[in-house]
């Protein structure tokens, strides 16, 4: 049976995390949606705790990957849904309407990307700003120029333009990812201006934040050029002290 949506959640050891992104699906009140959750072989209760979340046309496959990516591959293979969304173990919907928002934005199915803001959230879910980088209204692939404008888990994809993601990446295939899939969309639509995603600030990419920096500037040279790429980096300075102090702000 083909659903609306597949939301696929990739899980490691994600016990601690793992209750939060749980709710969030379960109290959707749009409920044409299977549940994907790719788990690499945890040894922890994780698989008990989404077993148990009472979420009804899960998919479960647990065993060892090569990482996040090719996690999120199996998920994709898996998928049936006609729009993807990735929502990883600690990330949660805004709100119990998030997904009826995004099938009102998309059109009787017509949208290729449907997309929105996103705001952080910290271990004990306490809400610390918005993401330093905001969605804009109009989306093109121009726009990724500028950075990962949109946050993955809040880029919602129809399955039939979504490439795999691309493994030899280790940090940044997201973005990578989603480059690839607006270069396929013909129509791309914004649901507000209100957050639909709360990111938890302490993932993967979080902690290995040089590491993906450099993957994306590799990225970015790949689909946009060298030299303006360079150049456009001088311009991302003000951007990076900025948020630089508001992480340490944060901190205190």
């Amino acid at each position: 049976m083909e659903h609306f949506f597949s939301i696929i959640t990739i899980t490691f050891n994600a016990s601690a995390v793992i209750e939060p992104t749980l709710r969030s699906i379960k109290s959707q009140t749009f409920l044409d949606y299977e549940y994907i959750v790719v788990d690499g072989a945890s040894n922890d209760d994780t698989l008990a705790k989404v077993k148990n979340s009472g979420i009804k046309n899960m998919k479960v496959i647990s065993e060892p990957d090569n990482g996040l990516y090719d996690a999120m591959n199996k998920g994709i293979k898996k998928a049936t849904g006609q729009y993807l969304i990735f929502l990883n173990a600690g990330d949660s919907f805004a709100n119990e309407n998030v997904l009826t928002m995004y099938a009102r934005a998309s059109n009787d199915g017509t949208a290729d990307i449907i997309y929105g803001q996103t705001c952080l959230v910290d271990m004990s879910r306490n809400i610390t700003g918005m993401r330093h980088l905001s969605a804009p209204h109009e989306l093109s692939v121009d726009s990724f120029k500028h950075g990962m404008l949109v946050c993955h888990q809040a880029f919602v994809v129809k399955r039939a333009i979504a490439p795999l993601y691309d493994t030899a990446y280790r940090f940044s295939a997201d973005y990578d990812w989603c480059i690839k899939c607006l270069k396929k969309s013909s129509s791309n639509a914004y649901v507000g201006d209100n957050p639909v995603i709360c990111y938890l600030t302490d993932g993967l990419t979080d902690k290995n934040h040089k590491a993906s920096l450099k993957e994306r500037f590799k990225i970015m040279c790949l689909y946009y050029g060298t030299i303006p790429t360079i150049l456009r980096h001088l311009s991302f300075i003000p951007r990076y002290l900025k948020e630089k102090r508001r992480k340490r702000c944060s901190a205190k």
